[in-house]
């Protein structure tokens, strides 16, 4: 996906961490409008500033699918104060990146999720301590299980790191599990390389598990080690920020699926 969206914009504008860099980066601007709202446009709705709609850092229009993601995006602009600070308005930087990288491009956001499927979190258990073993099994065998029943895809486990192919079938159909929609499968993609798991991703699409026990499954291991040798301020900052675009791309999925059918399970 990096190089997929470098070729569009120069960064990837949905990888959290290197869209939390370029904010801190760039010099923030000053407020120059007094009204943030939502406006009708062609099927969907904008986002305006003073009655002017909002525009991607190429001069696109932003344009939402729902009106529960317009107001959204509307109320992170209205909350700024004399100055706009980018990493307090996640849902604008995501917006920004489905309307720049992702709208005509789902096939190869979603080939790019697929890839996960080969190496997913939840595959590579750990051999020792028992206790560590029965808590991944807690929080990952559910998922796969599902992903079993559910979708047909019977993946297999590794003990350690050394890479364990997966069956194709496996993988494609998963990778058939993933939805259409730009705004869903970016937000698929930002659950996926936050947790390291395209299965954890499409288990809160499916509804299968709530945006709590997602987070927690996708920090067992980290978890685990913090409690054996204490927290690290470095991480935690790392897993803050984190937390701020996965709760984003949860609100994003919820508003999705409200506004169409929700997901066969």
């Amino acid at each position: 996906m990096r190089e997929l969206f470098e070729e569009v914009i120069g960064h990837s504008p949905l990888d959290p961490q290197e869209a939390a860099r370029r904010s801190a980066r760039a010099p923030q601007r000053k407020r120059l409008y007094k009204e943030a709202a939502v406006a009708e446009a062609e099927g969907a709705y904008s986002i305006t500033l003073d009655g002017r709609p909002i525009r991607t850092p190429s001069g696109r229009i932003v344009t939402v699918p729902n009106a529960a993601i317009a107001h959204a995006v509307a109320q992170e602009w209205q909350a700024q104060g004399d100055t706009i600070d980018p990493l307090t308005m996640p849902l604008t930087r995501f917006a920004n990146s489905v309307v720049e990288a992702v709208v005509g491009r789902v096939d190869l956001v979603a080939a790019d999720i697929a890839k996960y499927l080969q190496s997913d979190l939840l595959f590579y258990r750990a051999g020792h301590p028992e206790a560590l073993v029965a808590r991944e099994a807690e929080q990952w065998d559910p998922v796969l299980f599902w992903a079993a029943d559910a979708l047909g895809a019977h993946f297999i486990l590794a003990q350690g790191v050394v890479h364990t192919r997966q069956p194709d079938t496996a993988v494609a159909a998963a990778r058939a599990a993933l939805p259409g929609d730009p705004w869903s499968v970016a937000a698929l993609h930002v659950v996926t390389t936050v947790t390291g798991s395209a299965l954890l991703a499409l288990a809160l699409w499916r509804g299968v598990r709530d945006p709590d026990q997602v987070w927690t499954a996708a920090h067992v291991d980290e978890d685990w080690n913090a409690e054996q040798w204490g927290h690290d301020a470095e991480a935690a900052r790392a897993r803050t920020a984190r937390l701020v675009d996965f709760r984003a791309a949860a609100q994003i999925l919820k508003a999705v699926a409200r506004e169409g059918a929700a997901p066969d399970r």
